[in-house]
């Protein structure tokens, strides 16, 4: 995936950039973003990333209720107030049939906007769920009442989704993985740095004002507390790093339900599955083994009570911000305050507007297709896509480190991609789903159940390879291995700076073509995609040199971003993001190569006094012009298989003799890198 990625044409305002008009044509006449952004007072060659975009971070520095500022933000400000506009128009709609998609999204806004009806019930629209944990007495209830959360939204113990079977894609499994972390990942249990043992600190003290606010009295509240943290840190104890988590072979550990059992006796596993409506269920994917024989201790370890303290932690942890003003403004302090240097919240619409679009988002995109993308989003789209594939086509023949067998095989996988652009042909149907304006949080548990019934209902079925995993107004993408596909959501055809204009090519292929399509078919080749086949199933189709080969050019870039330090004494997990890192470099490299066959590439013409290769790498730049708080960066670092922006823009750019050229980027410049050190993959 490519994480929060970039696009094209313009449906709103964007970033606040002034205009004017000519007075002899009447023409009005922009400025053009990729010559104001920059920082001239700096040398590209010490940090193009600051170079490209610092004239922008100068004028708009990061808001008090934002982790981050740049392009993600402005363009999701845009996406945001469309959907406001959506809401805010179904929920004045009094004639809305009962059932109707308006119905759903109005009624669901209104109860998030309805702040006194929020304040007045409290924590009781959990009251039920913490009926049901009070009633645990041994641990098959103990199975049942964890295996049920997971129906509700909420991931105690472990993580468990049913998705395709990494080596038979034509069919869906039921796969059990390590979770259960409040803190999210295991290193935030250990690392010994001052950071991060501060935010241990603080987390027990978060821990503690939330048994409070629930109703327990303060010696009860830090008791429960202290449990709390000692029994997720015996979970992190038994938890893979993150790193470990990309070996696709290691993490696929498939068993029958009777294996599973005997690995994890104490779990009750047949009224677990039960309790996840998958009874009859005759097999599992285990992904860490080790951490279920973990698990299992810690049912005996830790007695009925703990348990309940501990669930009762997440339902409330899954809900805190749907409920009253006290929990939420609590939970923001620590996830937002605490882990991303966030010191103000959001308006309550845009907290509501982004809940609803998370929630009823299949019902939100089928308006917002209607009435914001552009006519001819797709098929731009496409056209793009299937430029970028033609030039790695070339790429992949034209290759020095590849066998011509393997060669084959590269190029059949590479034709088979299916590019799903813009929006799906077929929405989800969310009839069963109920939807009123009595309680926000009933609401949100609603449409929890209903994806979680959606999902597992797929059981036994053939796969539907049409289905999409992202809305049509997600600024995202994404390239799913198992179905050998990418996914573009039609938003990204947002380009901020060009409202009402169409980019010049060097712009569509820096972003679209680079840091979006390119970036995504890369992922089919990066160190997990390329263990996939042309039909999306664990299989080896190198050969045992060419793989070699492969494998000693992924080290290189681990290498390089390993040594790039992102906050003192923080450096970038170089394992942990190289799929990323080598999706990064094969979407610019592809997104270059198809740029050169473009007119403007080839006339030379210069646009607000830059070169084509001055504009394209601008404008991969702007893809990820993004300034973040040094505690977000510090969660990214630990948490996150994305390098920081600055580096994937430094970082790919560095291994590009045409970019060294372009900005006379000369030895003992930061930016420069022997040609020896520098990477070449696809």
């Amino acid at each position: 995936m490519k994480f929060k990625h970039f696009a094209l044409l313009a449906a709103g305002t964007s970033l606040a950039l002034t205009s004017c008009k000519n007075k002899e044509t009447s023409e009005l006449i922009q400025p053009d973003p990729l010559a104001i952004n920059r920082d001239t007072t700096l040398n590209p060659g010490e940090n193009f990333f600051h170079y490209a975009n610092g004239g922008w971070f100068k004028k708009n520095p990061i808001p008090e209720t934002e982790s981050s500022n740049g392009i993600f933000r402005t363009i999701g400000d845009t996406i945001n107030a469309q959907i406001k506009a959506i809401c805010i128009k179904s929920s004045e709609d009094k004639e809305a049939a009962k059932g109707s998609n308006k119905q759903k999204i109005g009624d669901f806004y209104a109860s998030g906007m309805d702040t006194l009806a929020i304040e007045k019930a409290g924590i009781n629209p959990l009251k039920v769920e913490m009926a049901r944990i009070d009633a645990i007495k041994d641990v098959n209830s103990l199975s049942e009442t964890i295996a049920y959360m997971h129906t509700i939204g909420t991931g105690p113990a472990f993580n468990f989704y049913l998705g395709q079977d990494d080596k038979n894609s034509t069919k869906y499994a039921l796969f059990f993985s390590q979770g259960g972390l409040g803190l999210g990942d295991r290193d935030y249990y250990f690392n010994t740095d001052e950071e991060t043992v501060t935010i241990r600190k603080e987390y027990v003290k978060h821990l503690q004002s939330m048994m409070q606010l629930i109703g327990q009295d303060k010696t009860s509240a830090s008791k429960n507390a202290a449990t709390i943290m000692k029994m997720e840190t015996d979970l992190a104890k038994v938890s893979r790093k993150l790193e470990a988590l990309r070996d696709p072979i290691k993490n696929y550990n498939k068993m029958s339900v009777a294996q599973f059992k005997s690995l994890a006796p104490n779990l009750s596993v047949d009224k677990m599955l039960a309790n996840l409506k998958v009874a009859k269920a005759d097999s599992v994917i285990v992904g860490q083994p080790e951490f279920y024989k973990g698990l299992n201790e810690l049912t005996k370890t830790y007695a009925i009570e703990d348990w309940k303290v501990y669930l009762k932690w997440n339902l409330v942890d899954s809900y805190a911000s749907y409920l009253n003003n006290a929990i939420e403004v609590q939970n923001f302090k620590f996830y937002s305050t605490v882990m991303n240097g966030v010191s103000k919240q959001k308006p309550r619409w845009k907290r509501v507007v982004s809940t609803t679009d998370a929630s009823l988002g299949e019902l939100i995109g089928q308006v917002y297709v209607d009435e914001y993308l552009p006519k001819g989003t797709k098929e731009k789209l496409l056209e793009i896509g299937n430029n970028i594939r033609d030039v790695y086509a070339e790429r992949i023949k034209k290759l020095d480190w590849m066998s011509p067998a393997t060669k084959q095989k590269a190029l059949v996988k590479l034709s088979k991609i299916v590019m799903k652009v813009g929006y799906p042909d077929k929405w989800k149907d969310m009839g069963s789903v109920s939807i009123d304006r009595k309680s926000y949080c009933a609401n949100v548990m609603n449409t929890n159940k209903w994806e979680y019934d959606y999902m597992i209902a797929k059981y036994g079925k053939t796969v539907d390879r049409t289905e999409w995993g992202m809305y049509p107004q997600t600024y995202n993408a994404y390239y799913n291995p198992s179905n050998n596909e990418i996914c573009v959501p039609g938003c990204n055809i947002i380009v901020p700076g060009f409202e009402g204009r169409m980019p010049d090519d060097a712009v569509l292929y820096g972003i679209i073509g680079g840091s979006t399509f390119g970036h995504e078919i890369t992922h089919g080749f990066d160190d997990q995609g390329s263990q996939y086949d042309e039909k999306g199933n664990l299989n080896n189709w190198w050969t045992a040199e060419d793989l070699k080969k492969f494998k000693a050019k992924t080290k290189l870039i681990v290498d390089q971003f390993s040594k790039y330090e992102a906050l003192k004494g923080k450096f970038v997990n170089g394992d942990a993001t190289q799929g990323e890192n080598i999706a990064d470099l094969g979407g610019v490299v592809m997104g270059y190569e198809a740029f050169k066959k473009t007119k403007q590439f080839q006339n030379n013409h210069k646009i607000a006094g830059l070169n084509p290769n001055e504009r394209f790498f601008l404008s991969y730049a702007y893809a990820w012009m993004v300034n973040v708080k040094n505690e977000a960066l510090a969660q990214q670092i630990m948490t996150d298989v994305h390098a920081p922006a600055q580096f994937r823009i430094n970082g790919p750019l560095s291994n590009m003799p045409e970019f060294y050229a372009t900005f006379k980027i000369k030895e003992g410049d930061k930016m420069h890198r022997p040609e020896s050190a520098r990477v070449f993959i696809w």
